[in-house]
């Protein structure tokens, strides 16, 4: 059961990762704005053109990253129905295994919901996910593979006595980039590997197929503007995507 104890020692944990890595060097604080025409998550459509920003630290191997997404509908924004979103995530790294260790807490339960600190089992709106990533140490061959599972919050059923069962939905996901001349492309293949109703799946299913093409584009001498193109398609939801962003990225290093 997820309550605020639970909530706290995970956070505490969190913070002796970081206490064990800051007598280190090779400090990095980055910001980050990506522009979208539409927001897709793991395959599934969410909200139409949305700014996305984000704000990160890393020292050596361990990371936190703040991840939001609010979209630019105008009239929902002012009814305080627009879509809005916020993800925190700590990770960590294992050197140079390929192997990296994450929870985040996502909660996208929208502008005007309210009740962002409610932390409660049975009425948070807050998702707690845990992600174990690898990728090869191939470098002619850098595929990586991830599984996610939402091990708390609101992923939770009620059966037919009215008790809540969290239903531990899972994703996996294979990655694999490569380039053609100037472009860096990325190939996605992400499954569900069992029942999920978070992802509307009553078993094993393909859910994101996707390729996404990032370039720059070149304004001046000394300032380039990346850009990507995505194509997404949603076997399981037998849906398709197209979108387009660009990508606003300062980065700072601290020695």
């Amino acid at each position: 059961m997820t309550d605020r104890k639970t909530i706290l020692r995970s956070l505490a944990a969190a913070a002796l990762c970081f206490i064990g890595v800051a007598g280190t060097n090779a400090q990095e604080f980055a910001i980050q704005g990506d522009i979208v025409s539409s927001y897709i998550w793991r395959g599934m459509y969410q909200t139409g053109v949305s700014i996305q920003p984000t704000l990160g630290f890393s020292i050596k191997g361990f990371s936190l990253t703040a991840w939001g997404s609010t979209d630019f509908d105008g009239c929902r924004s002012s009814e305080g129905m627009a879509s809005k979103e916020i993800d925190l995530t700590a990770a960590y790294t294992f050197g140079d295994s390929g192997l990296t260790l994450s929870v985040a807490d996502l909660w996208w339960a929208g502008q005007g919901a309210g009740k962002y600190f409610n932390f409660k089992s049975h009425a948070t709106a807050h998702h707690f996910e845990a992600g174990l990533a690898y990728t090869l140490p191939v470098e002619k061959f850098p595929l990586s593979v991830a599984w996610y599972t939402m091990f708390a919050g609101q992923d939770k059923t009620v059966n037919d006595r009215g008790e809540e069962k969290q239903n531990y939905s899972s994703y996996v996901e294979f990655n694999y980039p490569f380039n053609v001349r100037s472009v860096a492309l990325n190939l996605t293949c992400g499954v569900v590997p069992y029942k999920a109703p978070q992802y509307y799946c009553k078993g094993f299913a393909v859910t994101n197929v996707a390729l996404k093409g990032t370039a720059e584009l070149r304004l001046s001498d000394r300032f380039a503007l990346p850009v990507f193109a995505q194509a997404v398609w949603n076997p399981r939801l037998e849906d398709a995507h197209l979108v387009f962003g660009i990508t606003l990225k300062p980065s700072f290093i601290f020695d």
